[in-house]
């Protein structure tokens, strides 16, 4: 099936307005994440194999922030098949097209979707595995540390949190250098540097990256015993905590 290309930041009449999850993203956010997020399938994949190695039979295996259900459609190919995946996320249009996607597979395990805004705490039942990909960016500081010890008390011992986000450099150079090569990564997708310069700014107040290291604090100082990179390209990274 053909994706809708993601246009939304093409016409220069559109205005800057802040960046949403509504309709109008939903229609072509599965182009927007691959032609947006370095090694996106790849990336899926390695959070899919992990979450595979930690899911233990008749527990749950959250995808908060699931958006269109890739994340989801990814990890039940490596899941015993007695665990339920579960899907959450604040957007009802990105819970419709994940609904829509999942019902036309043959999944081989069950699988529910709940809508619910993360900044407002979640309660997570008998959970193993807990991935929030490019999702924890999205919630404002002041909820984080919050949702991630939620997060760590609902795990068992041995559970583990799988966590992706645009991150920070350590210094303003490095920044900026990541930052450059990421935008010239999107040039290379077919995005134009107007695209480019309006997306930015509609994210400006909403997308509030961290360092590597305060999200590795966040992760230790809030239940989870270890953490390690498995995945880092300029300013993406994936982190791995275990309970």
């Amino acid at each position: 099936m053909n994706k809708a290309r993601d246009e939304l930041f093409r016409s220069p009449g559109r205005g800057v307005r802040e960046f949403d999850f509504g309709a109008e993203t939903a229609r072509v956010f599965d182009d927007m994440l691959e032609r947006s997020v370095p090694f996106y399938t790849e990336l899926q994949d390695m959070i899919a194999r992990l979450a595979g190695d930690f899911a233990t039979p008749g527990s749950r295996a959250y995808d908060l922030g699931c958006s269109t259900g890739n994340g989801m459609l990814s990890m039940a190919r490596y899941l015993p098949e007695t665990v339920t995946l579960v899907g959450v996320d604040a957007s009802s249009p990105m819970l419709d097209q994940a609904r829509a996607k999942l019902e036309k597979q043959s999944m081989p395990c069950p699988w529910r979707l709940i809508q619910a805004d993360l900044n407002r705490g979640l309660v997570l039942e008998n959970p193993s595995v807990v991935v929030m990909n490019l999702t924890l960016q999205f919630i404002r500081p002041l909820y984080r540390e919050r949702l991630v010890r939620d997060i760590s008390e609902s795990l068992p011992k041995g559970g583990c949190f799988i966590l992706v986000e645009k991150v920070l450099g350590q210094n303003s150079l490095i920044n900026r250098l990541f930052v450059r090569h990421y935008y010239d990564f999107k040039r290379r997708q077919g995005y134009d540097d107007n695209e480019i310069m309006r997306k930015r700014e509609a994210l400006e107040n909403i997308l509030i990256p961290y360092h590597q290291k305060e999200n590795e604090a966040l992760l230790l100082d809030n239940g989870f015993g270890s953490c390690d990179c498995f995945f880092r390209w300029y300013n993406f990274c994936g982190m791995l905590a275990v309970k």
